[in-house]
Parts: structure tokens; C-alpha cells; sequence
């Protein structure tokens, strides 16, 4: 009883601190409950959403009505969309093997549209065919009206219908499970590590899928599977994205641990079976995008606290001394480098193979690269850089234009008087000076030379 009432004690803290979370860990086989906290209470899936999206289109290319090779095209409602997105132009093809990669790794918002589109013939039409599969999964606390999680009223589950969505994956369409677990995909010159912080970190992780909006808080669908055991965590409203990942790996650490004192825990039975909670969603928003918040939040959140350095060089020096390094701990697992793997390349248009897969990238990257920006020249915009030979092509030396040729005759210095001055004035105009003549023609002729041929006629006039 002692230690009953000191398992207590040091329990309820814990619960009361993460009141605006909700937890779920099952065994994917049987379904049996081995961890739940909220697990029935209604939460917004942001993008968890794109799960049963990839699960209703799998099921139409398992059922024939489409292949992996479909090609379909963006549409502009599906390039409007808010990011993450691929952000491809209208009228981009792509096929449902690529759209596929890059809505699950990447968390592309446009490819959930353009897959809803092709599957489902329009938005709504989609989001029924997701309602009849939720409703005959047994997902009673689900109702979706997108396909990507963007916020929208009416777009609601549970960490209990995300469990039962999961099971579904793993048992209806083992052939095409691989799509959840993808570590990093290629687009170009992109690469995007996949956002489930377990995969490549946490022992055997094997799926699923992350998603966040403000009001949902940070969420996770996750799977590991060590020694012929397979296991399912849900996390909904952590604070971070790698909080959500260390919540996941504490809990299928515990339940690959077969804890001794599990029998203290009362049965939970199976996940079908957990009772619903009659409730509105809690909205997080203030918490998680409110002013109070440092840096802005999103799916791509890394807010990693422990140093990766030390943790990667004290493992190192284990194995340099042939000692079995120590186990991690979920929070150094999660704040450790993934382990090294090959990005799956990703590409628009039909289906290649070989060589042609890699010139298909190379494409995609010209395509998608920035325009280079263009030379500007001074002299190519008839700008003058001030040197001579710039002077000569833009033209004849603006002050040339108004001067004037004066020749002083000798003997003329003294002044005439004011009634022989006009006299003079209009002699002179009568009688032009030689050498004055041959002077301005030469200036002519020189301006004329200097002039290129398409401004001689505004020469002229001068």
C-alpha cells in the first residue's frame, strides 16, 4: 500500500502538468491499450489529416481505379494553397507515386489538393470518400472537410481514431507502408529530412506522420518495432516539435520495457473500445502562436535543446574502446543527428527510371532555380561613364553645341559710339569674315564625323 500510495504521488504531478496534451500508446497486432491520457478527447489533426489521405488514395490505386504512375495536374486552387507546399504552377503534372512522397515527407499542402482532385474529382468529393473510411473504420470522433488539415471548422478526431487510422495503414495496405517512413526525399537541389523526428533516431521507428496548426498544438503519429514487436504512439498539443518526438519515444520505450510494475496499471482493453468524450476541442493558439511565443511556430519547429557534439563524440569513444555505448535517452535521441541515408528523388511529370530519373531533377532544379539578374551597363543604356571614348559615342560634347566663333579684327579695339555702333553691327553682318567661315565649317564637319549617323539629323537643326 505504501508503495500504491507513493506511485501516486509522484504520478498526479506529472498528469496535471501536461493537462493540454493527449497521449495513446497501443500494440499495433492486437490493438490493446497500453498508455492513454485524453486519448478520446476531440482534437483538431492539422496534418495528421494527410494520413487518411494517403490512405484513401492507396486504397483506389489497391482497388484499381487509379496506378502510382496516374499523372495529375496542379490545379490553381491547389497552388493557392498556404505552405508547406511544393509551390508548383498551375498545370504542372505530377504522378501519385511523387505527389505521395512529398505530401508524407514534406507535408505538402498543394499535393493533398492535387491528390483529392484526382482521386475524388474535387475537394468535397474527397473529403466524402475520407468520412466513409473513417466511419468504417470505426473512427466515431472523426469528421474531415480537406484533405491537407489547413484549419478548418468541422475538421476533428482523436488520439483514438489516429490509433485505429494507423492500425489500418499497417493491415490494409502493407504493400505500399513504405510511404510513411520515407527519411528524406530530393526535389532538385532540396532536400527535406522528413519531420517524424523519430525515424532514423529512435530504435526500429517505422511511420508515420506530424502535423501542427496553432490551435492544435504539435502532433505525431509514430510506430517503432523492435524484436517482432510493433508499437503505436499518438501525441497531440505538445509544445514543440521535438517534444512531441520525445513524448513518443518515452512512451514506446516504456512499452518495449515491459515494465515490472505494469500490473499496478488497471486493464484498458483495446483501443476500439475506449470511450468517446463529449467536448470541443481545446484551442491552443494563444499558447503556441501568441505574442509570448520567441520565434514563430510551424511543422518545421527545431527547437532542440541538447548538444548533438557531445552526445555523438561519447559514442564514439565507447565504441573506440570496444565498450557497448550507454542506452540514450529519448531526449538525446531525438536531439541526435539522423542516421545517414539517401533522399528518395522526387520530380515532376511521367514516370522514368534509370538515368532518366536523375535528368528529370536536374530539370526540376533549372526550372526551379531563381533567373539570373541581368548585366547592367552603362553603356549599353546610353549612359556616358565620363571617359573620351564614351564622350564619342553618346555623342558630341553637350557644351560643344552652343559655342560661338568670335574673330576680333585689328584696329577694331575702340569703342564706336552708341549711333555708330548699330551701323557697325549691321556692316559686319553684311560682310562675314573668311577665316571665321572656314573655322565654323571645319567645327561642322568635325561635329558631324563625331555624331553617330542616326542622331546627323537632329544635328542638323542646330
Amino acid at each position: 500500500m505504501m508503495l500504491v500510495s507513493g506511485l501516486i504521488i509522484t504520478v498526479a504531478p506529472v498528469r496535471a502538468a501536461h493537462a493540454t496534451e493527449a497521449h495513446l500508446l497501443i500494440e499495433a497486432d492486437t490493438g490493446k491499450v497500453l498508455e492513454a491520457e485524453n486519448a478520446t478527447y476531440p482534437w483538431y489533426p492539422a496534418s495528421l489529416t494527410k494520413l487518411m489521405t494517403a490512405y484513401v488514395t492507396l486504397m483506389a490505386v489497391k482497388q484499381g481505379r487509379i496506378t502510382l504512375d496516374t499523372l495529375f495536374t496542379v490545379s490553381p486552387t491547389a497552388a493557392a494553397q498556404s505552405p508547406s507546399k511544393m509551390g508548383f504552377r498551375p498545370g504542372t503534372q505530377v504522378t501519385v507515386d511523387n505527389a505521395l512522397k512529398m505530401m508524407l515527407v514534406k507535408s505538402a499542402n498543394d499535393m493533398a489538393v492535387v491528390l483529392a482532385e484526382g482521386v475524388g474529382g474535387s475537394i468535397d468529393g474527397f473529403s466524402a470518400e475520407m468520412n466513409a473510411a473513417a466511419q468504417r473504420l470505426g473512427m466515431t470522433q472523426t469528421s474531415y472537410v480537406n484533405p491537407n488539415g489547413l484549419p478548418a471548422d468541422g475538421q476533428i478526431t482523436s488520439a483514438r481514431d489516429l490509433a485505429i487510422l494507423a492500425r489500418a495503414i499497417i493491415h490494409d495496405l502493407p504493400e505500399y507502408e513504405y510511404f510513411v517512413h520515407i527519411p528524406s526525399i530530393r526535389y532538385g537541389h532540396r532536400v527535406t529530412q522528413n519531420f517524424n523526428k523519430l525515424i532514423g533516431r529512435f530504435p526500429g521507428a517505422d511511420g508515420f506522420k506530424t502535423g501542427f496548426i496553432c490551435a492544435s498544438g504539435y502532433n505525431l503519429v509514430g510506430s517503432a518495432t523492435q524484436n517482432g514487436k510493433r508499437l503505436i504512439a499518438v501525441v497531440l498539443g505538445a509544445s514543440s516539435g521535438t517534444m512531441r518526438a520525445v513524448r513518443a519515444a518515452q512512451m514506446l520505450e516504456r512499452g518495449f520495457a515491459n515494465n515490472t510494475l505494469s500490473w499496478l496499471r488497471p486493464a484498458l482493453g483495446t483501443v476500439d473500445n475506449l470511450a468517446p468524450i463529449a467536448a470541443t476541442p481545446p484551442n491552443l493558439r494563444d499558447e503556441m502562436c501568441g505574442p509570448k511565443r520567441k520565434h514563430p511556430a510551424s511543422d518545421e519547429d527545431d527547437d532542440v535543446a541538447a548538444n548533438t557534439t557531445t552526445t555523438g563524440a561519447s559514442v564514439m569513444s565507447f565504441l573506440a574502446t570496444g565498450v557497448q555505448p550507454p542506452a540514450l535517452r529519448p531526449a538525446d535521441m531525438i536531439a541526435a543527428a539522423p542516421a545517414p541515408s539517401d533522399p528518395i528523388i522526387v520530380y515532376t511529370g511521367p514516370t522514368r527510371t534509370g538515368a532518366a530519373i536523375a535528368a528529370a531533377a536536374e530539370a526540376d532544379a533549372a526550372r526551379d532555380a531563381p533567373p539570373k539578374a541581368a548585366k547592367r551597363s552603362k553603356i549599353a543604356h546610353g549612359k556616358p561613364n565620363g571617359s573620351p571614348a564614351a564622350k564619342s559615342e553618346a555623342g558630341t560634347d553637350p557644351k560643344s553645341k552652343h559655342r560661338v566663333s568670335v574673330t576680333i579684327k585689328p584696329g577694331a579695339a575702340a569703342k564706336p559710339s552708341a549711333a555708330e555702333g548699330d551701323g557697325a553691327k549691321a556692316a559686319n553682318a553684311k560682310k562675314p569674315n573668311a577665316k571665321s567661315a572656314r573655322a565654323k565649317q571645319a567645327a561642322a564637319g568635325a561635329a558631324a564625323k563625331s555624331k553617330p549617323a542616326e542622331n546627323a539629323k537632329g544635328e542638323s537643326r542646330q
